[in-house]
């Protein structure tokens, strides 16, 4: 670049000298050198750039390397079995996350549609309000509906009873992933104690005690640990998640339900 400024500052000054001409050689020499320059800088720049992307590509290569390398030293048996783990850990979590989205309904739209319905039409007009729509709080709108001709406290039985079996829909296979959670760690650390297990063994074998013979049962020792809590890491922040979600639906369950018994109450009115 410093060359190319120079070279612009030399025409400069020829232009600006006009009294001094030189040879038309001259000219086409020097505008040969600053192309070739210039063509010379954009290779380095184009060199540059790839030599950078290679550089990162190597690191990603570099870390699903090193990550597969450690997983096999850990040993097979309790990585494979933590990885299970994962896997079934991951797939309930997600389950539960779509089921649970798909539970959540704009609970004061369909109880102002519930009142608009119950003054028209009545109560088969509100319960087919209900029936087409989805969600937890709508199937206990139906149920307390369902009820309301016989009196205010069957219908709020009802209301109460299929208000737990609601809730027991959105915790179900929850307790799953709360336990591998616990068992994670747990095998990690198993496998711990049998790492250091093995390096005392190779140690009485041997009849000395060298570092060589306890590096390789510790470090399988210590990487199976990390493997274990990492996935109990994982696992712990969709498990947190879930139950966030859980009881805010659950919340505003149980505050549809109270406006629901004051336009019963109103009605009987």
């Amino acid at each position: 670049m410093k060359k190319v400024l120079c070279l612009i500052g030399m025409f400069l000054m020829l232009f600006t000298h006009s009294n001094y001409s030189f040879p038309q050689e001259e000219v086409d020499s020097l505008v040969q050198e600053v192309d070739s320059i210039a063509q010379s800088e954009a290779l380095e720049s184009v060199d540059d750039i790839v030599e950078e992307q290679l550089v990162v590509e190597e690191e990603e290569l570099n870390f699903h390397q090193e990550l597969k390398k450690r997983f096999i030293e850990g040993g097979p048996g309790f990585m494979g079995i933590v990885l299970l783990c994962l896997i079934l850990g991951l797939a309930i979590a997600i389950e539960r996350i779509i089921y649970l989205n798909l539970s959540t309904s704009d609970s004061q739209k369909l109880t102002a549609e519930v009142e608009s319905a119950m003054k028209s039409g009545g109560v088969n007009a509100a319960k087919a309000v209900c029936r087409n729509t989805p969600g937890p709080v709508a199937s206990i709108f139906y149920q307390g509906l369902d009820r309301a001709n016989e009196s205010l406290e069957s219908a709020e039985k009802a209301i109460i009873s299929y208000g737990g079996v609601q809730m027991g829909q959105l915790e179900k296979n929850v307790s799953w992933i709360s336990l591998f959670i616990a068992l994670a760690p747990m095998l990690g650390f198993m496998g711990t104690v049998i790492g250091m297990i093995q390096a005392f063994d190779k140690i009485e074998a041997a009849g000395d005690m060298q570092p060589s013979l306890v590096a390789g049962g510790i470090k399988v020792a210590l990487l199976t640990t990390v493997f274990g809590l990492i996935v109990a890491i994982i696992l712990q922040i969709f498990y947190n998640y879930i139950i966030a979600k859980i009881d805010n639906i659950v919340n505003d369950m149980e505050d549809a339900s109270i406006s629901l018994m004051d336009i019963l109450v109103s009605n009987k009115k």
